[in-house]
């Protein structure tokens, strides 16, 4: 048995006991993922994620471009979705290589006028690697620089929901990390900013779009604001509702998906999204693969988001294997974190 075999038996055994993708019996019966299944899918994508990062390619088929390139990302130097894509990598307990450390060194791109998302994805991703993003060094300099202040005094204002989400997340990744006397928030701050922005019918979207039905936005601002660990009135109101508006988006087969005029499409990528949020939730993470979350439902997310992963380890229609894979892989680990009563974001 090897280390990914241990790894996620041990944390999964204890709440998951079929033995396949069973209904359970009862009167409120709801398909759940067995321990067997989720090991073997989660294999497969995790291979899979590997043999990504080891060719640097966004895929193994098909039309696929470099995940790490400073001429193809000039302002970023990595494809979108690169630091999901480590965290999810790193979650399942890969140990990055020097040569792949390297290869972010040299592509990953800080400029002065870097927005808050590059620097927030850029934080995630070093912390993942397992360097310090209190003091990162690019290859070949000796002198580091640390992002996470520079993060921290760069403007929010203008970002969207998921970037300010993704920004709160990343600086609440350590305990370690340190707010400089001149930053422009805090993450108390931050958690007011989106409790501001949430919608009337309690979700989230990319644009403030009232009456839209967004589950990926929620899903990470849900998240944001459970790491930002803000013990307020209004926070704690807010989370409470935006989680029932996510529930009330669950489809009866335990997906989620992307609403556009009105028609939700249902996918790997907002399903995972959805798991991660309700596995950083310690009353919500039940209804990652134990507990329906409505009248209706007939299995959980996590049985839902395995059925989406190929025989290869692709993920099935995802609009870039880059995301597909990382958050795949991400939700799977946030799960198994979450079990633990940890956090997959929790990176000392």
């Amino acid at each position: 048995m090897n280390q990914l075999t241990k790894n996620i038996l041990a944390s999964i055994s204890a709440v998951v006991m079929t033995v396949t993708l069973t209904a359970n019996a009862g009167a409120a019966s709801i398909h759940k993922a067995s321990t067997s299944t989720i090991h073997r899918r989660t294999a497969l994508t995790y291979a899979y994620a590997k043999k990504m990062l080891k060719e640097n390619k966004t895929g193994l088929s098909g039309k696929t471009s470099s995940i790490f390139s400073r001429k193809l990302y000039s302002e970023t130097g990595a494809s979108s979705g690169y630091s999901d894509f480590l965290l999810g990598l790193k979650g399942n307990h890969y140990q990055f290589t020097t040569g792949e450390k390297n290869l972010l060194r040299k592509n990953l791109v800080i400029k002065s006028n870097s927005t808050a998302a590059t620097l927030a994805n850029a934080v995630m991703a070093v912390q993942a690697m397992g360097m310090n993003a209190q003091n990162y060094k690019p290859y070949g300099h000796k002198t580091g620089i640390n992002l996470v202040s520079r993060l921290y005094r760069s403007s929010v204002a203008k970002q969207t929901a998921s970037s300010q989400a993704e920004t709160l997340i990343a600086v609440s990744m350590s305990n370690h990390f340190k707010r400089p006397s001149n930053a422009k928030f805090s993450k108390a701050i931050l958690s007011s900013r989106l409790v501001k922005v949430q919608l009337k019918n309690n979700g989230w979207t990319y644009n403030n779009a009232q009456g839209a039905k967004d589950a990926d936005t929620t899903s990470m601002v849900l998240t944001g604001l459970s790491r930002g660990q803000s013990t307020t009135s209004p926070v704690e109101s807010s989370i409470k509702k935006g989680q029932q508006f996510l529930y009330g988006l669950t489809q009866s087969n335990g997906a989620f998906g992307y609403t556009f005029n009105g028609k939700t499409t249902p996918n790997a990528n907002s399903t995972a999204e959805a798991i991660i949020a309700l596995a950083n939730g310690s009353s919500t993470k039940k209804y990652v693969n134990s507990t329906a979350m409505h009248a209706g439902q007939k299995a959980t997310p996590l049985y839902a988001m395995l059925t989406y992963v190929n025989k290869t380890g692709s993920i099935k229609n995802a609009t870039s294997q880059l995301y597909g894979v990382g958050q795949v892989n991400l939700a799977v680990a946030a799960y198994k974190a979450a079990l633990k009563g940890q956090s997959v974001y929790s990176i000392q």
